[in-house]
C-alpha cells in the first residue's frame, strides 16, 4: 500500500513536531529554573549556617507532627549553645563512637561505608557507615529515610558543608541538632534532661552515656543505662582513653605541616 501525504497532512505533522519541541523547551526551562533555585537556596543556607545558629530542623518538625497525630503531648527541647560551652569530652565521645576518621576525611569514610555494605550483605544486623558530616547534613537539611534520592541529597549537602564549614563548625552544628532522647535535641537539652546539668559540666561517664544512646535515642535511656547501653558506654570510654581523652582539631593539619617542613629540609640537604 502506498501512503500519500497531502499538503494539509504535512502541515499537521509539522505543527505537531513544532508543538512537541515547544513543550520540551518549556519543560527544560522550568526544570532549569528549579535546579538554579535549589542551588541558590541550598548554598545560601549552608553559607548562612556557617555563622548563624540552626533554629529548627526537619526532623524536629516531623517528630512534633508524629506526636500530634498520635495524640501525645508535644515535646521539643532544644537549646543552642556554642561549641565552647559543650564538654570537650562529649566532642571526643561522639568521634570515638560515631566517626573515628572525622578529622581525616572530607565528608565520607569509604572504608566504613564498604564495611557497612559487607556487613549488611552478609545478613547481619544493619550497620550504618555515615560520618558525622553526613549525619549533620541529614539532620539539618533533610528528612529521615533510606531512599537513594535522599542519599543523593545527603551526599550533596555533605560536600557543601565540608567545603564551607570548618570541622569545629560541623561538630558544633551536629551536637546542637541531633536527637538525644524523645523530643530532646542537642547537647545542652540532653545534659539538662538526663543529668540535670549543663553540657559544659558533663563528665566522661555522662558523655559516654549520652553518646551510647545515639543509634536509637528514642528507645534507649542514658540514665540509668540498661545492660546494652552500659556495655556501649564502657566501650566508648575505652576508646576515649586510647585517644588520650583529648580531641585535637588541628592534629592532622599540624602533621601535614611538619611533614611538608621535613620534606623541604630533606630536599635542601640533597641539593
Amino acid at each position: 500500500m502506498i501512503w500519500k501525504l497531502s499538503l494539509s497532512d504535512f502541515k499537521n505533522t509539522n505543527r505537531f513536531a513544532s508543538g512537541m519541541i515547544f513543550l520540551l523547551s518549556r519543560i527544560f526551562k522550568i526544570l532549569l529554573r528549579i535546579v538554579i533555585i535549589f542551588l541558590v537556596v541550598s548554598i545560601g543556607l549552608v553559607v548562612l549556617f556557617r555563622w548563624v545558629a540552626v533554629p529548627v530542623t526537619p526532623l524536629m518538625i516531623i517528630r512534633c507532627a508524629e506526636q500530634k497525630s498520635d495524640s501525645k503531648s508535644m515535646v521539643l527541647q532544644h537549646d543552642w549553645v556554642p561549641l565552647e560551652k559543650i564538654s570537650p569530652r562529649l566532642q571526643l565521645a561522639v568521634v570515638c563512637s560515631e566517626d573515628q576518621n572525622f578529622l581525616k576525611h572530607s565528608g565520607f569514610d569509604w572504608g566504613a561505608i564498604e564495611k557497612a555494605m559487607e556487613s549488611n550483605e552478609d545478613g547481619r544486623r544493619l550497620r550504618g557507615g555515615s560520618t558525622i558530616s553526613q549525619q549533620t547534613a541529614k539532620n539539618v537539611f533533610l528528612w529521615p529515610g533510606r531512599s537513594y534520592i535522599r542519599k543523593g541529597f545527603e551526599a550533596y549537602f555533605t560536600l557543601l558543608i565540608e567545603l564551607v564549614w570548618s570541622k569545629q563548625r560541623i561538630m558544633e552544628v551536629y551536637l546542637n541538632s541531633i536527637e538525644m532522647g524523645n523530643g530532646i535535641y542537642g547537647a545542652e537539652a540532653a545534659a539538662r534532661h538526663w543529668f540535670k546539668k549543663s553540657a559544659a559540666q558533663l563528665n566522661t561517664d555522662e558523655c559516654a552515656a549520652i553518646t551510647a544512646i545515639l543509634p536509637n535515642p528514642r528507645k534507649y535511656i542514658a540514665n540509668p543505662p540498661g545492660p546494652y547501653i552500659a556495655k556501649r558506654k564502657n566501650w566508648i570510654k575505652q576508646q576515649m582513653n586510647f585517644w588520650g581523652n583529648h580531641l585535637d582539631y588541628n592534629k592532622y593539619n599540624n602533621e601535614d605541616t611538619e611533614s611538608s617542613v621535613n620534606t623541604n629540609k630533606r630536599n635542601k640537604k640533597a641539593k
